[in-house]
């Protein structure tokens, strides 16, 4: 297999070869999805229409609720389609775009998480001032930066990954188009692929080390208050944000960061389903189970449309 075949398919494996699971796989990765998709549009559409929510915080939220509907819906559909077609054949061009998406997107939610963490900072270290770190200005400029880092690194990652040439197979074993399954197929040296890896790694510990240089001060912050109300609400400020810091990130580093001795393509698709289907059904979740804004913008919109309804009928 030559790397300049126009129109030439790859093949992706399946979760499993098993028959008799690709029904339920079907059902399961179906209701997931579906759960993310309504939890992250439900959240951009409560953010939107209550104006008590336009806040630095939640405009951050938005943007990282967008960011895991995209990211989860350039993969996902595939996937489920597969499971009742068997069809798991992908062109290069499709292969291209499928990983240029999810690279893009999971890159803005590194810096994105970064972006937020700041916004914590502000509003514990900086409480009385908040508004003057964080204007509509500057969130808007951290979000933009976030996608503009986003997309940049995808477009290196797609121009030096679809460089290499590819003679070993057209098998991908993984069940989507992600960067480490596609090099393994490259008959080019060692150190190209290498490089693109440490590139992804670099992304993923440098976003997480501002983040923890920023909890650095706020837990520090924290300690030096002396009222129990000023404690839980900085601990509620942050929680939400933590959990969700700690499951994208520790799956992203297992994922990415393992050396090549003990790689292997079976555990990248395990943690791949948590990291890209779970992780964004679980954000939502998170983020509104707890908080009482979310919830009553959620019953302030159910109780708008049962008077509309009422109203017109």
């Amino acid at each position: 297999m030559e790397n300049n075949t126009e129109g030439a398919e790859l093949i992706l494996l399946r979760l499993t070869k098993a028959a008799e699971l690709q029904v339920p796989l079907f059902i399961m990765f179906t209701l997931i999805y579906l759960i993310s998709v309504v939890g992250n549009l439900g959240i951009i559409l409560l953010i939107f229409l209550d104006s008590h929510l336009h806040t630095p915080m939640y405009f951050f939220l938005s943007i990282l609720s967008l960011v895991d509907f995209c990211y989860s819906s350039a993969v996902t559909p595939k996937v489920i389609a597969g499971f009742l077609s068997g069809d798991t054949a992908i062109s290069y061009n499709a292969c291209a775009a499928q990983m240029f998406f999810f690279v893009a997107f999971t890159t803005v939610e590194y810096f994105l998480l970064a972006s937020m963490a700041y916004g914590r900072f502000a509003a514990v270290c900086e409480s009385l001032h908040y508004t003057t770190p964080m204007t509509p200005g500057v969130c808007v400029r951290l979000g933009i930066g976030s996608y503009v880092c986003g997309f940049l690194n995808a477009s290196v990652h797609i121009r030096d990954t679809f460089s290499l040439s590819f003679c070993i197979s057209n098998l991908v074993h993984h069940f989507f188009c992600d960067v480490p399954a596609v090099m393994a197929l490259s008959c080019s040296n060692r150190y190209s692929g290498e490089l693109i890896l440490v590139m992804a790694s670099f992304n993923i510990i440098f976003a997480l080390l501002v983040i923890l240089i920023f909890y650095l001060f706020i837990f520090v912050t924290i300690l030096k208050m002396h009222s129990a109300e000023g404690y839980q609400k900085a601990l509620s400020t942050c929680a939400s944000h933590l959990t969700t810091v700690s499951i994208f990130y520790g799956t992203a580093i297992f994922m990415y960061s393992q050396p090549n001795s003990s790689h292997s393509m079976d555990t990248d698709k395990i943690a791949s389903v948590f990291y890209m289907m779970v992780i964004p059904m679980l954000n939502p979740l998170v983020y509104s189970l707890r908080n009482k804004e979310i919830k009553n913008a959620f019953k302030k919109v159910v109780e708008e449309a049962k008077l509309s309804l009422g109203f017109t009928f």
